[in-house]
């Protein structure tokens, strides 16, 4: 690391000229050397069609694309493939929409409570992993944010449409330094003005925020046009949805409903929430009660069971391209926390995890607005790129049908977002956000994770040379 740091101090200073940073004069990927199809006119023939409506897949599809646009989609044998198209022979390939996942971050763990700031790595990484809009969850460097959101949109650089939600509204109590603390109501009020001037568009109130700024909060991004989520602890997914809140993280595993002697804007003990969650009967009356109410006040649940993942013992490692991508110090820290989990010391039951995955089935069963997300965040096993296919994977794993889970994870997050006229399903008009699946993961769901393409706008890139060229990056930049 620090020969790295002394060859670029070197450099910036005209010391070294630029070339002499490398054994050979190479210049390194960038942008345009990932793209593998940029046509005006493509067309996808004899493919399987996952549409992100949640219906049963189509086969032996043809699906034309026009200057970034769906123009048909149907039988094979009644679509004509316009002369001079160029052609994807889809036999044997599954062609989904553009993930749309709303707890995504531009940060990851960088080891005890610091978090870096990831500008270059994830844009791409997102999109290699079929994410092409995303909204951030919380921020630690919100500039950052929404300067990486406009030169994407500008075109200047590749990654997912972002929705950019503020830095964290919380009150006292966790000790992470990029965090602001609220002082109260009216402060409440101040943070979420000031970021809608400077262009957030979602807000995110966090673990120890009280109930009064929890409400202010609310009004104030009401009244600006926005929404806001939260991951709670002080106040109870009841009070929240009582406050008007939009949307709730993390699906049922961090409610203090179902604590004993629960007191008013205090987060209790990690112990007695734990002890809480595995004693819930997902029959009761109680459970029952809060999804009702979550579904009459139109309150969105967002699905991260990757990052809960990362804490249960007999789970699988990160994929090896996963561990490829973390700067090794990086990945060091996760093989050790990964070790602590195997060995049981994280403390994390199956049996509750499994619990509490199966009840955001039964909440989107009852009618309720489920959402996908994967929070890069925890002991650093959940790597943009890779997590998004693992979140669908999950949800099949927690009773969901294939199409249903890439419901979750395309129209239901368009929808919540607002975006669900332009992408989240393959429609004819839509914008032609497409990843195209090596295999049939409505037969095998493993499948997923052989993604060789991810076509934004209908500009086609090729997945693996973004990986390529962010090996030892994550963790860095």
């Amino acid at each position: 690391m620090a020969l790295r740091h002394t060859f670029l101090a070197l450099i910036l200073a005209g010391l070294l000229p630029a070339g002499a940073a490398t054994a050979a004069d190479t210049k390194p990927a960038g942008d345009k050397d990932f793209v593998a199809y940029a046509q005006p006119v493509i067309a996808f023939t004899h493919a399987t069609v996952v549409d992100g409506t949640g219906r049963k897949p189509a086969r032996d599809q043809t699906l034309l694309v026009d200057h970034g646009r769906i123009t048909a989609l149907g039988k094979s044998s009644r679509i004509k493939v316009p002369d001079g198209a160029t052609v994807i022979d889809a036999h044997g390939k599954t062609l989904l929409p553009g993930f749309v996942m709303v707890h995504e971050h531009m940060f990851y763990p960088a080891g005890g409570v610091e978090y870096n700031e990831m500008s270059y790595s994830f844009p791409r990484l997102y999109l290699a992993g079929g994410t092409t809009t995303l909204r951030t969850a919380g921020s630690m460097m919100p500039y950052a944010d929404l300067n990486v959101r406009d030169t994407i949109t500008a075109g200047k650089v590749i990654g997912p449409d972002m929705d950019v939600t503020g830095p964290y509204l919380n009150g006292p109590g966790l000790p992470i330094p990029a965090v602001h603390v609220l002082s109260g109501p009216d402060d409440a009020e101040r943070t979420v003005n000031y970021w809608a001037d400077e262009g957030v568009t979602s807000y995110k109130a966090y673990m120890q925020i009280t109930r009064a700024e929890l409400q202010r909060a609310i009004e104030t991004a009401h009244r600006r046009g926005f929404k806001l989520t939260a991951h709670l602890c002080s106040v109870t997914y009841r009070e929240a949805v009582e406050a008007g809140i939009d949307n709730l993280e993390h699906g049922f595993f961090v409610s203090t409903d179902f604590v004993k002697d629960k007191q008013p804007d205090q987060c209790p003990a990690r112990a007695d929430v734990t002890q809480s969650l595995g004693a819930l009967d997902p029959a009761s009356p109680e459970m029952k009660s809060l999804i009702r109410l979550m579904i009459d006040h139109h309150v969105a649940l967002t699905s991260t069971l990757t990052v809960f993942e990362t804490f249960l013992p007999g789970r699988p490692k990160a994929p090896q391209g996963a561990l490829d991508l973390m700067l090794p110090e990086v990945r060091a820290q996760y093989e050790a926390g990964w070790a602590k989990a195997q060995s049981g010391k994280l403390g994390a039951s199956v049996d509750t995890y499994l619990k509490l995955a199966r009840l955001e089935k039964q909440f989107s069963d009852a009618g309720g607005l489920l959402l996908a997300g994967t929070d890069p965040t925890g002991y650093g096993g959940v790597v943009p790129g890779f997590a998004s296919k693992r979140e669908i994977e999950l949800l099949v794993e927690a009773g969901f049908p294939f199409e249903q889970a890439v419901k979750v994870a395309t129209a239901n997050g368009a929808r919540y977002l607002g975006r669900d006229q332009e992408v989240g399903t393959l429609a004819i008009g839509k914008r032609a956000d497409i990843a195209l699946i090596d295999g049939d993961p409505t037969k095998d769901t493993s499948a997923i994770e052989h993604m060789p393409l991810v076509f934004k706008n209908g500009v086609g890139y090729d997945t693996q040379k973004i990986f390529d060229a962010t090996h030892d990056t994550v963790g860095l930049h």
